[in-house]
């Protein structure tokens, strides 16, 4: 039983609270960041991560991460964890996404299909101060902006958006009721909605051009999304063998366990057999009634299959289920969690097991989370894993391809939505009192991105030379 005692006070000591913690960690002091003294080599640290990943799949993620100065931030989220440590903090704290980069957001559908935009990816998630996520966000657009070669001034208006608005959404939870807050999501009408006022509202000819191509990808991003689910996933990623459906295989990226013999010191027919007891144990973490939903499917298949950069390595398989016959499937995949690297910093999480972690994270930010989302061990000693669906109306903002119109618009929303997440679990009243009705704040983080994105093509420069010369070793275009 849950004993903790819980204080309720009143919305004017928690705003006065957060006015209080103005005081003692003025807004201006999240400007002027600075290596520090004996920063961990970051090629280390990446090393580090490797030692426990699968040594075949460990090259493939250097070769992804050297891709741009971007796609190695994207990986990255340890070493910026050893970097947030000695930055000023407020001492409002709220469960963290831990990894909070403009690319871990996006959409997916809802329990009743309404297409939601969030944050999406809670592999890192821990409680800790709200700082942490938002500079991890906003240094992200730096790196992003720069990195699409935009003019220094879009580069700072973009970073001062996702910024700002991450602070009047948290002003504006502020003065919502409890509930309300908690209800709170942006939905496909909402974005296409903003979309369209954007288009009505824009000045000049190059802008109204730039906010109806805004407009267009949203909506094709849309069209996209819904069209990526169980049955897509069927046609792309399986073949019909003897009256069945199999996965196919496209090694390194895809390999079946048919494949798998030895892999992981058993046999194939015991990686069939353990991912099957896994299963069984999964089922647990659920609701009953999504309990006896999963029990009318069957486990047709399994796969290692590889995902994003910094997950690159670590253990992640999909597997294919059958329902009522060959034409019902669902996909569902297993990712490994592991301790937040936020936690080499911060106190570790009141959760033992990593993959509820990541689960009992994922539901407190999220708007509304997958329903099969649960967790269980590994197959191995301390190895664990946490399930969802692999396929359901998921979809990702392509940044390379936008412009800066489309980017501060993109970056206008993802501060919206991590404002809300944060709102769910933190104090908005207090928060919101601390970040205040200027833009200090904004204007402080703004330069800790430009610093701290100065550092990332440092470090990616020395990224770059281990590679070539041989310490680390990288396969590309995979």
């Amino acid at each position: 039983m849950d004993r903790r005692k819980v204080r309720h006070l009143a919305v004017e000591e928690r705003s006065a609270a957060g006015r209080d913690r103005r005081t003692r960690t003025p807004l201006a002091e999240h400007a002027g960041w600075r290596p520090a003294q004996g920063r961990p080599d970051p090629v280390a640290l990446i090393e580090e991560q490797n030692t426990t990943r699968d040594a075949d799949l460990v090259p493939v993620r250097h070769g992804r991460m050297l891709a741009s100065p971007f796609t190695f931030y994207r990986g990255t989220a340890a070493i910026m964890a050893a970097d947030l440590r000695d930055t000023p903090r407020s001492g409002l704290n709220t469960q963290l996404c831990g990894d909070a980069h403009l690319s871990n957001f996006g959409v997916f559908a809802s329990p009743e299909r309404t297409l939601l935009f969030d944050i999406n990816d809670f592999d890192e998630t821990l409680p800790g101060p709200f700082e942490y996520d938002v500079l991890r966000l906003a240094a992200s657009f730096t790196v992003a902006a720069r990195n699409n070669a935009f003019a220094s001034a879009d580069v700072q208006s973009i970073t001062l958006a996702s910024v700002s608005s991450y602070r009047e959404a948290m002003r504006g939870f502020a003065e919502m009721g409890t509930l309300e807050v908690w209800y709170a999501r942006l939905d496909e009408e909402d974005i296409m909605s903003a979309l369209a006022v954007a288009v009505d509202t824009s000045r000049g000819k190059e802008q109204k051009k730039a906010a109806k191509r805004a407009r267009r990808t949203a909506e094709k991003a849309a069209r996209k999304a819904r069209a990526r689910d169980s049955l897509q996933a069927l046609s792309k990623l399986t073949e019909h063998v003897e009256g069945r459906y199999r996965i196919i295989s496209t090694p390194p990226v895809l390999i079946p366990a048919r494949e798998f013999g030895g892999v992981f010191g058993i046999s194939a027919d015991q990686l069939q057999e353990t991912v099957h007891e896994q299963f069984r144990s999964y089922r647990q973490t659920l609701q009953e009634d999504r309990q006896q939903l999963l029990e009318r499917y069957e486990i047709v298949d399994v796969a290692r299959k590889v995902v994003g950069v910094g997950s690159v390595g670590t253990r992640a398989f999909i597997a294919l289920l059958q329902g009522r016959d060959a034409s019902d499937p669902l996909f569902l995949q297993l990712k490994e969690a592991r301790r937040s690297v936020l936690e080499g910093h911060l106190p570790r999480s009141a959760y033992r097991q990593p993959g509820k972690r990541v689960v009992q994270g994922q539901r407190m930010m999220q708007a509304a989370s997958d329903i099969f989302l649960g967790w269980t061990p590994g197959m191995q000693e301390n190895r664990f894993l946490y399930w969802r669906q692999l396929r359901d109306m998921k979809g990702s903002a392509v940044v390379e391809s936008m412009t800066p119109f489309g980017m501060e618009l993109y970056a206008r929303v993802c501060g919206w939505a991590l404002a809300r997440a944060h709102a769910r679990s933190g104090d908005p009243v207090a928060i919101g009192a601390y970040l205040g009705k200027s833009g200090k704040f904004d204007s402080a983080v703004c330069d800790f991105s430009a610093r701290y994105a100065d550092q990332n093509e440092r470090d990616f420069e020395a990224f770059e030379k281990a590679v070539r010369s041989g310490r680390l070793q990288a396969v590309e275009g995979v």
